[in-house]
């Protein structure tokens, strides 16, 4: 039988890995593994200097789940390498904020797909692109449903080795979603300030603020297909290697 293992950043109660979970039961068995609290931005962290612990939770309604105090791909590493049985689908998400252009590199939510990447599982990363300082509940439904789908065609076989899915997801009702457009990451602008305050104590410390992260929509790119209103899916690969300067860097250094 198919084995799915679900996760996320957001940790094990948040509302958009169980709508991940529901909408990913149809096609297989499903575990969830995830943090047992939020490590949004963590990046890929590897915990290897204190001993990671899991606990069994429920879930809303109350099927059983395991919550790690480990980071998102500690979560992916314990079950690839014995938690857990032979898995065919590692899903993470859905995060509540989109993932896109450099975004990846800090995202735990792709990050864990990355993890599986490396253990030879085939990953997928899903994202819900909502309003900022959005109010009341999100609605993770066509997210959701399209993971669905996603995950169905990967499962079905052909999917590359070592490649990472991203699918980022307009926050649209399902009619309204445009479609599924194949990306390549988009130029994501960073608009990070500096704050610096004081304790009580008079002692400073300081915090990363500044307004949100915009993008430059290129045709093509995640952030120009997702504002156009279309649901976006960019294969990510391990090798970082800049391909294209290698020659000038050889050039350089030898």
């Amino acid at each position: 039988m198919t084995h799915i293992l679900v996760t996320n950043d957001d940790g094990v109660t948040a509302p958009g890995l169980f709508a991940l979970v529901q909408a990913l039961r149809s096609l297989g068995e499903v575990s969830v593994l995830a943090p047992d609290r939020n490590w949004s931005a963590s990046g890929h962290v590897k915990t290897l200097h204190r001993p990671l612990r899991v606990r069994e939770v429920k879930l809303v309604d109350g099927s059983s789940a395991y919550a790690s105090d480990g980071a998102p791909s500690d979560c992916v590493a314990l079950a690839a390498l014995g938690f857990l049985s032979s898995l065919d689908l590692v899903v993470s998400g859905i995060n509540p904020n989109a993932n896109l252009g450099y975004d990846v590199t800090y995202s735990g939510t792709v990050t864990a797909a990355m993890e599986a990447a490396i253990w030879n599982i085939p990953g997928i990363a899903v994202s819900l692109d909502s309003p900022e300082n959005h109010s009341g509940t999100l609605d993770y439904q066509p997210a959701a449903q399209l993971a669905h789908r996603i995950a169905k065609t990967v499962l079905n076989g052909g999917f590359p080795e070592k490649v990472v899915l991203n699918l980022n997801v307009p926050y649209l009702p399902e009619e309204e979603i445009r479609g599924l457009e194949i990306t390549r990451q988009g130029l994501r602008v960073y608009r990070d300030e500096l704050i610096t305050r004081e304790d009580p104590r008079g002692v400073p410390y300081y915090w990363i603020g500044g307004d949100p992260p915009t993008g430059v929509p290129d045709q093509g790119t995640d952030i120009g297909a997702l504002q156009a209103g279309y649901a976006t899916l960019t294969p990510l690969g391990l090798d970082l290697t800049a391909k294209e300067d290698l020659e000038q860097i050889r050039s350089i250094f030898t």
